[in-house]
């Protein structure tokens, strides 16, 4: 199913209520930076605080709460099928976040690509940067969906895509597979 930019507001829109800190990645991230809706989304991916969590839960209570990824990210899916990616973070003194691998090693959130404002469905939402969803996006099963989010932000924000993310790669990575791309 998808996740609509109605229902990524909403959620957003709950976390914000609540006073969750949350900083969107991934799909509706690019969007948000975008401020349009350019593909179809099969999730929200949104960085918390680690110690959150808990509290993301109640926020969205209807949501059934996977933790058997745990401290990787934490996986809520709703009865409608609306699933929201959360991933954990726990922060320096620095302000840097950092979210666990799931081989232990650890991805830096660097403080100064947190806190980008874009929108989704008219609403104003905290989103990683242009760059950092660059950087994160040279991985690799880069994929088609991936060329694209990457190609749209080097359009709008005058980037140079990065290291093997100039040729479309002519394929959809299995882990998108059941899910809209």
């Amino acid at each position: 199913m998808a996740l609509s930019a109605g229902d990524a507001a909403e959620i957003v829109g709950r976390l914000d209520a609540s006073g969750v800190w949350y900083c969107l990645e991934g799909g509706w991230g690019v969007d948000a930076l975008l401020e349009e809706q350019t593909r179809e989304h099969g999730d929200l991916d949104v960085g918390v605080r680690a110690d959150d969590a808990g509290r993301v839960c109640a926020v969205l209570s209807e949501f059934e709460a996977n933790r058997d990824e745990w401290p990787v990210r934490l996986l809520l899916k709703d009865a409608r099928g609306r699933r929201v990616d959360c991933h954990p973070l726990t922060f320096d003194e620095r302000g840097d976040g950092r979210q666990a691998g799931p081989d232990g090693e650890s991805y830096r959130w660097p403080r100064e690509h947190l806190g980008v404002r874009g929108r989704i469905g008219g609403r104003d939402v905290r989103c990683i940067s242009a760059e950092l969803q660059l950087r994160w996006h040279e991985h690799e099963d880069f994929d088609d969906v991936d060329w694209h989010d990457v190609h749209a932000l080097c359009d709008r924000f005058g980037l140079a895509p990065g290291r093997g993310q100039t040729d479309r790669p002519g394929f959809v990575a299995p882990k998108r597979l059941g899910r809209a791309p």
